[in-house]
Protein backbone atom coordinates (compact mmCIF):
# COMPACT_ATOMS: atom_id res chain seq x y z
CA UNK A 1 0.00 0.00 0.00
CA UNK A 2 1.30 3.09 -1.06
CA UNK A 3 -0.79 6.34 0.73
CA UNK A 4 -0.09 10.13 -0.48
CA UNK A 5 -1.85 12.90 1.69
CA UNK A 6 -3.19 15.79 -0.02
CA UNK A 7 -3.39 19.33 1.99
CA UNK A 8 -4.70 22.75 1.21
CA UNK A 9 -6.00 25.66 2.97
CA UNK A 10 -7.31 28.39 0.54
CA UNK A 11 -10.13 31.11 0.97
CA UNK A 12 -12.58 29.53 1.52
CA UNK A 13 -12.34 25.94 2.55
CA UNK A 14 -10.28 23.67 4.92
CA UNK A 15 -9.28 20.57 2.72
CA UNK A 16 -8.22 17.14 3.37
CA UNK A 17 -7.00 14.08 0.73
CA UNK A 18 -5.44 10.66 0.91
CA UNK A 19 -4.58 8.92 -2.57
CA UNK A 20 -4.00 5.28 -2.13
CA UNK A 21 -2.36 4.79 -4.99
CA UNK A 22 -2.39 1.06 -4.32
CA UNK A 23 -5.85 0.58 -4.12
CA UNK A 24 -6.78 3.26 -6.82
CA UNK A 25 -9.19 5.08 -4.28
CA UNK A 26 -8.90 8.85 -3.52
CA UNK A 27 -10.90 9.78 -0.58
CA UNK A 28 -11.28 13.46 0.57
CA UNK A 29 -12.81 15.67 3.08
CA UNK A 30 -13.05 19.69 3.11
CA UNK A 31 -15.21 22.53 5.15
CA UNK A 32 -15.96 25.81 3.44
CA UNK A 33 -14.60 28.77 6.18
CA UNK A 34 -17.70 30.41 7.96
CA UNK A 35 -18.61 33.75 6.83
CA UNK A 36 -21.52 35.97 7.97
CA UNK A 37 -24.28 36.83 6.96
CA UNK A 38 -24.28 39.53 4.34
CA UNK A 39 -20.34 39.64 3.87
CA UNK A 40 -18.48 38.77 0.61
CA UNK A 41 -15.01 37.10 2.08
CA UNK A 42 -12.58 36.91 5.16
CA UNK A 43 -9.91 39.08 6.24
CA UNK A 44 -7.07 36.76 6.25
CA UNK A 45 -6.38 36.48 10.13
CA UNK A 46 -9.92 35.46 10.32
CA UNK A 47 -8.91 32.49 7.59
CA UNK A 48 -5.88 31.66 9.19
CA UNK A 49 -7.62 30.78 12.46
CA UNK A 50 -10.60 28.92 10.64
CA UNK A 51 -8.25 26.92 9.08
CA UNK A 52 -6.24 26.49 12.20
CA UNK A 53 -9.97 25.30 14.15
CA UNK A 54 -11.09 23.29 11.15
CA UNK A 55 -7.61 21.20 10.09
CA UNK A 56 -8.15 18.81 12.96
CA UNK A 57 -11.46 18.43 12.33
CA UNK A 58 -11.39 17.54 8.98
CA UNK A 59 -8.28 15.24 9.57
CA UNK A 60 -9.94 12.90 11.80
CA UNK A 61 -12.97 12.59 9.56
CA UNK A 62 -11.06 11.82 7.20
CA UNK A 63 -8.32 9.29 8.81
CA UNK A 64 -10.41 7.31 11.16
CA UNK A 65 -7.83 5.32 11.28
CA UNK A 66 -4.15 5.70 11.23
CA UNK A 67 -2.11 5.79 8.12
CA UNK A 68 0.02 2.61 7.87
CA UNK A 69 2.46 3.56 4.96
CA UNK A 70 2.25 7.56 4.14
CA UNK A 71 4.82 8.04 1.48
CA UNK A 72 4.18 11.74 0.85
CA UNK A 73 2.76 14.81 1.40
CA UNK A 74 1.47 17.52 -1.39
CA UNK A 75 0.81 20.87 -0.26
CA UNK A 76 -0.24 23.81 -1.40
CA UNK A 77 1.48 27.09 -0.28
CA UNK A 78 1.05 30.38 -2.70
CA UNK A 79 -1.71 30.43 -5.11
CA UNK A 80 0.28 30.40 -8.04
CA UNK A 81 4.10 29.40 -8.90
CA UNK A 82 4.99 33.34 -10.08
CA UNK A 83 7.22 35.37 -7.70
CA UNK A 84 5.45 37.36 -4.96
CA UNK A 85 2.23 34.82 -4.95
CA UNK A 86 1.61 34.62 -1.00
CA UNK A 87 -1.01 34.33 0.83
CA UNK A 88 -1.19 33.69 4.60
CA UNK A 89 -3.34 31.66 4.44
CA UNK A 90 -1.70 28.78 3.03
CA UNK A 91 1.08 28.57 5.93
CA UNK A 92 -2.08 26.38 7.88
CA UNK A 93 -1.35 23.47 5.29
CA UNK A 94 2.17 24.03 4.67
CA UNK A 95 2.90 24.04 8.46
CA UNK A 96 0.93 20.85 9.34
CA UNK A 97 2.71 19.46 6.58
CA UNK A 98 6.39 19.97 8.04
CA UNK A 99 4.59 18.72 11.45
CA UNK A 100 3.83 15.27 9.88
CA UNK A 101 6.66 14.90 7.52
CA UNK A 102 9.07 15.51 10.66
CA UNK A 103 7.04 13.00 12.49
CA UNK A 104 6.68 10.36 9.80
CA UNK A 105 9.65 10.83 7.53
CA UNK A 106 7.13 11.63 4.51
CA UNK A 107 8.67 13.39 1.95
CA UNK A 108 7.07 17.28 1.35
CA UNK A 109 6.27 18.04 -2.31
CA UNK A 110 4.94 21.82 -2.34
CA UNK A 111 3.05 23.30 -5.36
CA UNK A 112 0.75 26.00 -5.51
CA UNK A 113 -3.12 26.21 -5.29
CA UNK A 114 -3.17 26.82 -9.19
CA UNK A 115 -1.85 23.63 -10.20
CA UNK A 116 -3.69 22.09 -7.20
CA UNK A 117 -6.80 22.71 -9.29
CA UNK A 118 -5.68 21.95 -12.63
CA UNK A 119 -4.29 18.46 -11.41
CA UNK A 120 -7.67 17.68 -9.43
CA UNK A 121 -9.56 18.97 -13.17
CA UNK A 122 -7.10 16.40 -15.29
CA UNK A 123 -7.57 13.76 -12.67
CA UNK A 124 -11.29 13.52 -11.88
CA UNK A 125 -11.65 13.67 -16.19
CA UNK A 126 -9.19 10.98 -16.08
CA UNK A 127 -6.82 12.95 -18.28
CA UNK A 128 -3.72 13.30 -16.58
CA UNK A 129 -1.43 12.01 -19.45
CA UNK A 130 -2.03 16.02 -20.91
CA UNK A 131 0.78 17.08 -18.66
CA UNK A 132 3.02 15.33 -20.94
CA UNK A 133 1.93 17.42 -23.75
CA UNK A 134 0.71 21.61 -23.96
CA UNK A 135 -2.83 21.86 -22.77
CA UNK A 136 -5.20 25.14 -21.88
CA UNK A 137 -6.63 25.51 -18.60
CA UNK A 138 -8.30 27.51 -17.30
CA UNK A 139 -8.93 28.16 -13.70
CA UNK A 140 -11.98 30.01 -12.71
CA UNK A 141 -12.85 31.00 -9.08
CA UNK A 142 -13.46 33.94 -6.74
CA UNK A 143 -9.36 34.80 -7.06
CA UNK A 144 -8.82 33.92 -10.67
CA UNK A 145 -10.23 34.54 -14.11
CA UNK A 146 -7.30 32.70 -15.78
CA UNK A 147 -6.64 31.47 -19.27
CA UNK A 148 -2.95 29.48 -18.93
CA UNK A 149 -0.96 27.49 -21.26
CA UNK A 150 0.48 24.77 -19.65
CA UNK A 151 3.51 22.81 -20.61
CA UNK A 152 5.64 20.00 -19.46
CA UNK A 153 8.43 20.54 -16.81
CA UNK A 154 10.26 17.99 -14.47
CA UNK A 155 10.68 20.62 -11.90
CA UNK A 156 7.04 21.59 -11.70
CA UNK A 157 5.36 18.87 -13.70
CA UNK A 158 3.84 21.57 -15.90
CA UNK A 159 5.29 25.68 -17.69
CA UNK A 160 2.37 27.98 -16.71
CA UNK A 161 2.06 30.93 -18.92
CA UNK A 162 -0.85 33.28 -18.55
CA UNK A 163 -2.45 33.86 -21.99
CA UNK A 164 -4.96 35.69 -20.70
CA UNK A 165 -6.85 36.96 -17.13
CA UNK A 166 -9.61 39.54 -16.08
CA UNK A 167 -8.73 43.22 -16.01
CA UNK A 168 -10.87 43.91 -13.02
CA UNK A 169 -13.26 41.77 -11.16
CA UNK A 170 -13.21 38.11 -11.29
CA UNK A 171 -15.85 35.75 -12.57
CA UNK A 172 -16.32 33.73 -8.54
CA UNK A 173 -16.20 37.81 -7.12
CA UNK A 174 -18.89 38.79 -9.71
CA UNK A 175 -21.20 35.35 -8.51
CA UNK A 176 -20.64 35.94 -5.23
CA UNK A 177 -21.27 39.97 -5.57
CA UNK A 178 -24.58 39.20 -7.70
CA UNK A 179 -25.51 36.67 -5.21
CA UNK A 180 -25.85 38.51 -2.41
CA UNK A 181 -27.41 41.28 -4.00
CA UNK A 182 -30.23 38.48 -4.72
CA UNK A 183 -30.10 38.02 -0.96
CA UNK A 184 -28.22 34.32 -1.33
CA UNK A 185 -25.92 33.52 0.99
CA UNK A 186 -22.08 33.31 0.31
CA UNK A 187 -20.44 31.24 -1.46
CA UNK A 188 -23.05 31.99 -3.81
CA UNK A 189 -22.42 29.92 -7.05
CA UNK A 190 -24.47 27.02 -6.26
CA UNK A 191 -27.58 28.71 -5.13
CA UNK A 192 -27.31 31.57 -8.05
CA UNK A 193 -27.04 28.28 -10.41
CA UNK A 194 -30.45 27.42 -8.80
CA UNK A 195 -31.70 30.41 -8.94
CA UNK A 196 -31.04 30.53 -12.63
CA UNK A 197 -32.26 27.65 -13.46
CA UNK A 198 -35.81 28.82 -12.71
CA UNK A 199 -35.47 31.79 -15.49
CA UNK A 200 -36.61 31.30 -19.18
CA UNK A 201 -35.52 34.23 -20.44
CA UNK A 202 -32.53 34.73 -23.36
CA UNK A 203 -29.81 36.94 -22.76
CA UNK A 204 -27.52 38.00 -25.92
CA UNK A 205 -24.48 39.48 -24.11
CA UNK A 206 -21.43 40.85 -25.82
CA UNK A 207 -18.04 39.70 -24.29
CA UNK A 208 -15.64 42.69 -23.29
CA UNK A 209 -11.93 41.35 -24.44
CA UNK A 210 -8.74 43.09 -24.67
CA UNK A 211 -5.71 41.04 -26.02
CA UNK A 212 -7.09 38.21 -24.78
CA UNK A 213 -8.02 39.16 -21.42
CA UNK A 214 -11.70 40.48 -20.31
CA UNK A 215 -13.48 42.90 -18.19
CA UNK A 216 -15.73 41.80 -15.82
CA UNK A 217 -17.02 44.91 -13.65
CA UNK A 218 -19.48 46.34 -16.18
CA UNK A 219 -21.61 42.52 -15.36
CA UNK A 220 -22.04 43.51 -11.79
CA UNK A 221 -23.56 47.07 -12.51
CA UNK A 222 -25.02 45.40 -15.51
CA UNK A 223 -27.07 43.38 -12.63
CA UNK A 224 -27.37 46.02 -10.21
CA UNK A 225 -29.31 48.11 -12.69
CA UNK A 226 -31.50 45.09 -13.66
CA UNK A 227 -32.74 44.95 -10.20
CA UNK A 228 -33.09 48.12 -9.84
CA UNK A 229 -35.47 48.42 -13.27
CA UNK A 230 -37.80 45.33 -11.54
CA UNK A 231 -36.32 42.75 -13.34
CA UNK A 232 -36.78 39.04 -11.73
CA UNK A 233 -33.99 37.47 -9.40
CA UNK A 234 -33.84 34.55 -11.71
CA UNK A 235 -33.69 36.21 -14.96
CA UNK A 236 -30.87 38.43 -13.18
CA UNK A 237 -29.06 35.21 -12.37
CA UNK A 238 -29.27 33.93 -15.67
CA UNK A 239 -27.39 37.09 -16.99
CA UNK A 240 -24.73 36.81 -14.50
CA UNK A 241 -24.08 33.37 -15.42
CA UNK A 242 -24.40 34.13 -19.50
CA UNK A 243 -22.26 37.01 -19.00
CA UNK A 244 -19.71 34.83 -17.71
CA UNK A 245 -20.02 31.82 -20.45
CA UNK A 246 -19.79 34.42 -23.10
CA UNK A 247 -16.90 35.76 -21.89
CA UNK A 248 -15.18 32.62 -21.23
CA UNK A 249 -15.45 31.14 -24.48
CA UNK A 250 -14.45 34.54 -26.14
CA UNK A 251 -11.32 34.04 -23.67
CA UNK A 252 -11.15 30.52 -25.24
CA UNK A 253 -11.20 31.10 -28.71
CA UNK A 254 -8.20 33.58 -28.66
CA UNK A 255 -6.24 31.03 -26.74
CA UNK A 256 -7.16 28.94 -29.62
CA UNK A 257 -5.94 31.40 -32.29
CA UNK A 258 -2.44 31.98 -30.10
CA UNK A 259 -2.05 28.11 -29.31
CA UNK A 260 -3.50 26.32 -32.03
CA UNK A 261 -5.91 23.27 -31.77
CA UNK A 262 -4.48 21.58 -27.96
CA UNK A 263 -6.64 20.28 -25.44
CA UNK A 264 -8.34 22.60 -22.93
CA UNK A 265 -9.49 21.83 -19.30
CA UNK A 266 -11.52 23.53 -17.45
CA UNK A 267 -11.13 23.97 -13.66
CA UNK A 268 -12.19 26.67 -10.60
CA UNK A 269 -15.02 26.82 -8.48
CA UNK A 270 -17.27 28.74 -11.28
CA UNK A 271 -16.48 26.03 -13.89
CA UNK A 272 -18.44 23.79 -11.95
CA UNK A 273 -22.09 25.70 -13.00
CA UNK A 274 -24.02 22.95 -15.49
CA UNK A 275 -24.98 26.24 -17.25
CA UNK A 276 -21.65 27.30 -18.21
CA UNK A 277 -20.01 23.73 -18.72
CA UNK A 278 -22.72 22.38 -21.12
CA UNK A 279 -22.38 25.45 -23.62
CA UNK A 280 -18.27 25.07 -23.48
CA UNK A 281 -18.76 21.41 -23.65
CA UNK A 282 -21.00 21.75 -26.60
CA UNK A 283 -18.60 24.53 -28.48
CA UNK A 284 -15.13 22.95 -27.98
CA UNK A 285 -15.69 19.35 -26.47
CA UNK A 286 -13.08 20.80 -23.93
CA UNK A 287 -12.57 18.52 -20.20
CA UNK A 288 -14.30 19.42 -17.02
CA UNK A 289 -13.58 17.86 -13.35
CA UNK A 290 -16.50 17.02 -11.72
CA UNK A 291 -18.10 19.03 -9.50
CA UNK A 292 -16.64 17.80 -6.08
CA UNK A 293 -13.24 18.47 -7.88
CA UNK A 294 -13.69 21.91 -9.82
CA UNK A 295 -14.33 23.94 -5.85
CA UNK A 296 -11.43 24.20 -3.43
CA UNK A 297 -9.83 20.93 -2.79
CA UNK A 298 -7.15 18.87 -1.72
CA UNK A 299 -7.23 16.17 -4.50
CA UNK A 300 -4.99 17.96 -6.66
CA UNK A 301 -2.17 18.14 -4.05
CA UNK A 302 -2.54 14.59 -2.97
CA UNK A 303 -2.24 13.58 -6.97
CA UNK A 304 1.06 15.98 -6.94
CA UNK A 305 2.73 14.57 -4.22
CA UNK A 306 1.94 11.08 -5.83
CA UNK A 307 3.44 11.74 -9.43
CA UNK A 308 6.50 13.50 -7.74
CA UNK A 309 7.16 10.77 -5.66
CA UNK A 310 6.97 7.86 -8.50
CA UNK A 311 3.68 6.65 -7.11
CA UNK A 312 1.70 6.74 -10.23
CA UNK A 313 1.87 6.32 -13.63
CA UNK A 314 0.43 9.11 -15.66
CA UNK A 315 -1.15 6.56 -18.25
CA UNK A 316 -3.46 4.72 -15.13
CA UNK A 317 -6.90 5.46 -14.47
CA UNK A 318 -7.83 5.90 -11.01
CA UNK A 319 -11.28 5.82 -8.94
CA UNK A 320 -12.49 8.25 -6.85
CA UNK A 321 -14.17 8.70 -3.55
CA UNK A 322 -15.50 11.91 -2.82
Amino acid sequence: MSEYLGLDTSNYTTSCAVFDTKRNILRQEKKLLPVRSGDAGLRQSDAVFHHTKQLPEIMEKLLPERLQNLKAIGVSVRPRNIEGSYMPCFLCGQTLARGISSVTGAEIYETSHQTGHILAALYSAKKLSLIKEPFIAFHVSGGTTDCLYCEPCSDTLFKITELGTSLDLKAGQAVDRVGIMLGLRFPCGRELEKLAMKSTRRWKVKPVIKDGSCCLSGLENQCRKLISDGVSSADTAMYCLKAIEVTVAAMTREALLKKGDIPIIYAGGVMSDRLIRDSLEREFGAFFAEPEFSCDNAAGTAVYAAIMNGGMQLGDTYNFTA
